[in-house]
């Protein structure tokens, strides 16, 4: 039987999890403004999938169960002259909002940050403990 997590398990997965937002954000951020031939090609943004993982009551973190393609649509832009345009002229830009991504990077940011205090605290606590027995 493995052991039950511990706050260190926790906040390392939740770690993980924002590294993978993060890395997302990072994708998404690179190939804003892309074009493409055509609108199936055409970049479309990647928005990891959450859940809640939870080995027994009362003690839960968080993973990501997959990594999916945003909604959005990619913008139809006439421009004659690319060399990846249509007959008609046109090229199909990336679905991207690269000012939310930009929000969403400074959220995956806090979140990372937030869980590695949660790390130093209880690194801080156990020394403290560790102290006490001395």
């Amino acid at each position: 039987m493995d052991k039950p997590m511990n706050i260190f398990d926790i906040a390392g997965r939740a770690m993980s999890a924002q590294l993978v937002r993060l890395n997302t954000t990072a994708s998404n951020l690179a190939n804003a403004g892309s074009v493409s031939a055509t609108k199936e090609n055409a970049f479309r943004s990647l928005k990891p999938v959450f859940e809640s993982v939870s080995e027994r009551p009362g003690v839960a973190t968080v993973g990501v169960s997959r990594v999916v393609q945003a909604s959005a649509e990619p913008v139809k832009r006439h421009s004659p002259g690319h060399p990846l345009a249509d007959a008609e002229g046109n090229v199909w830009e990336a679905a991207v909002d690269s000012s939310a991504e930009l929000i969403e990077m400074i959220e995956s940011a806090r979140q990372y940050q937030n869980n590695v205090q949660v790390l130093q605290t209880a690194k801080t606590l156990t020394l403290d403990t560790l102290r006490l027995g001395q």
